[in-house]
């Protein structure tokens, strides 16, 4: 059996849904394959959506059109604001989600996004023509047709669990790995790594005392993620703090000559910022104590998910410690905690289209790609889809840079940089971080995604009426002023030099803000919440904005000046042997990606660029 499509997809897990709704936006034919249709939008770790870094990226693929944070307010079950009493370049939204709705939100945008087919079945390999990908090829030998393929393995591309001494084929808990896609990828030429990801116990809520333990609600305003909710209708829980104990501690180590992690039986590295229970006791000796979130798995579900403590280490020694927590000295462990091992492709081996360049018509997203996490793995899809698509019909790729996205950051630096340890994004990794805020992602990048085709009629109808609500809320606050006689009559503190202030400039001041301004003009409680969050947003930062924006011009330029694709570095002997390696390992495609390369110097970049003017004019004449 014969099939054709412009793209296929293959995988379900949050990048691979994102890629494929991605794609039949842009108006592909495009095919969605998986081994289970029911596990579309699976949450495999921890049932919870965001945070800081995380969130920005959340908004910023809602303000492309996808499906994440719309699937998030619908399930979302608790929700919280990181870091408000903080500026809102670092606030993130995070929100517990009930696993179940979450999957029934993901699975109902995927069966209603047109020119987009879910097909069941287990990929098994690549078909090439002349070192490009034209289809796909299942383990019953059917044959799917495309122009392009985006690959989204997530953790089960030879996939293992560790718990203790057992190891177990799996790509998650009950489910088989793939295999045969890492052999193909290195017999191409792709480099490729073992990276290692874990998950804790699963507890019965029911088990467990929850009056013994400290609670911990929700925001009373919940802030929903996508552009497109205006409220939360979905019931919210609390989730409630215990903390491991001394004891806990001393069985734990006692018992780390178990533990895969130390016993030399895990090759992979895992997450820096997501240590097992095991790390944290290692590395945190003189800590008695950690807390430990008991977050709920769903409204009519009684499995808690304990987030602190993934592990590895064998049942007895989990129980162990899990009972000498405070609250859960009778719990019952539904489900034991594991590591799991899986390949991964140097993300060097890509463009910035998440296109492979050894295989074109390849793009890769999610885990495959050396990241942790759903929200950077539904970015990455969301990007490759759509890429995958434009290749389709012979488009230029879709690239957002470091200046416009963090989506930007992220890819920029995987595919720079490549990965030592699975990659998480925070908001200290973006450089423009004060204008890449998650309350302005829509501003930024919906009109980038409109351009693109990659936005809806609905959200682009819905951008427009908040795009102007947003300039004319703008336009009042700078039209609004005071002399500082008058500021000063109404008992406003401001410097006496004459000049006249607008509302914006006062509710920059922390000492009037948004309530001192309301009170000298009363129109002003007439905006919209969202408007009044752009407007503390740009009152608070306007002044570094406009020194940020020559930095920004600098950067683009860097970024036009283009490098060819063949550049022959070992032609560059003033370049360093580490310089020459590392730059024809990334192969940037522009000055301003070469200077980020780890290493780089300013009298290296001199070098490269005098070579390629020198060609360019000896090619001209």
């Amino acid at each position: 059996m014969t099939a054709h499509f412009d793209v296929i997809v293959i995988g379900g897990g949050h990048a691979g849904a994102e890629a494929a709704a991605a794609a039949a936006r842009m108006g592909a034919r495009t095919a969605l394959l998986t081994h289970r249709s029911d596990t579309i939008g699976e949450m495999s770790c921890n049932p919870a959506i965001g945070g800081l870094g995380k969130g920005h990226l959340v908004r910023e693929i809602d303000a492309l059109d996808g499906l994440m944070a719309r699937a998030a307010d619908r399930a979302g079950i608790q929700f919280r604001l990181l870091n408000r009493s903080k500026g809102p370049a670092v606030r993130g939204p995070r929100a517990q989600a009930d696993r179940k709705l979450y999957r029934k939100a993901m699975q109902t945008a995927i069966a209603d996004q047109p020119n987009l087919s879910v097909v069941v079945g287990s990929a098994h390999g690549l078909q090439l023509r002349d070192g490009r990908v034209t289809g796909v090829i299942c383990e019953d030998d059917r044959v799917f047709c495309c122009s392009a393929v985006v690959l989204t393995t997530g953790t089960f591309l030879n996939g293992l669990i560790h718990i203790g001494d057992r190891r177990i084929p799996a790509g998650r808990h009950g489910e088989p790995p793939s295999r045969g896609f890492s052999e193909q990828l290195a017999a191409a030429g792709l480099k490729l790594g073992r990276l290692k990801t874990g998950t804790p116990a699963r507890l019965d809520g029911r088990t467990i005392a929850w009056n013994r333990l400290e609670e911990q609600k929700g925001d009373a305003d919940p802030v929903p993620f996508s552009f497109m909710t205006s409220t939360i209708e979905t019931p919210q829980l609390s989730c409630y703090i215990t903390h491991t104990t001394a004891q806990g501690h001393r069985l734990i180590r006692d018992n780390m000559h178990r533990s895969p992690l130390y016993s030399g039986q895990i090759e992979g590295l895992g997450p820096r910022y997501c240590p097992s229970i095991e790390d944290k006791v290692q590395r945190f000796r003189d800590k008695e104590s950690h807390q430990v979130f008991l977050e709920p798995e769903g409204l009519d579900d009684d499995t808690v998910y304990p987030n602190g403590i993934s592990t590895s280490l064998p049942e007895d020694v989990q129980e162990g410690f899990i009972r000498s927590m405070p609250g859960l000295e009778e719990v019952v462990i539904k489900r034991w905690g594991y590591a799991i091992e899986y390949d991964y492709v140097d993300p060097r081996e890509l463009t910035a289209a998440l296109e492979v360049k050894k295989l074109p018509g390849l793009f890769l997203a999610g885990q495959i790609n050396g990241t942790t996490g759903y929200e950077e793995a539904a970015a990455q899809g969301l990007i490759a889809g759509a890429n995958a698509a434009r290749k389709a019909v012979g488009q230029s790729p879709f690239v957002l840079d470091r200046s416009s996205a963090y989506i930007g950051v992220m890819i920029d630096d995987l595919v720079t940089r490549g990965v030592a340890e699975p990659y998480r994004m925070f908001t200290s990794r973006a450089e423009y971080r004060l204008s890449l805020r998650a309350d302005n992602a829509d501003l930024r990048l919906t009109p980038i995604g409109i351009a693109a085709g990659l936005v809806g009629g609905s959200r682009q109808a819905a951008f427009r009426t908040r795009e102007n609500a947003v300039r004319s809320g703008l336009d009042l606050v700078r039209s609004l002023t005071l002399s500082t006689g008058e500021a000063a009559r109404k008992g406003l503190k401001v410097n006496q030099d004459g000049l006249r202030r607008s509302a914006l400039d006062m509710l920059g001041m922390a000492e009037i803000g948004w309530s001192g301004v309301t009170r000298l003009w009363p129109q002003l409680q007439e905006l919209r919440p969202d408007v009044v969050e752009a407007l503390e947003a740009e009152a608070l930062y306007t002044g570094y904005l406009q020194r940020q924006e020559a930095d920004i011009a600098a950067l683009r330029k860097e970024e036009q000046l283009t490098l060819p694709s063949g550049l022959d570095y070992d032609a560059m002997p003033s370049l360093s042997a580490e310089l020459r390696q590392k730059l024809a390992a990334v192969r940037p495609a522009t000055l301003g990606q070469a200077a980020r390369i780890d290493g780089m110097t300013p009298t290296a970049l001199v070098v490269v660029l005098g070579h390629v003017r020198r060609n360019g004019r000896q090619n001209a004449a």
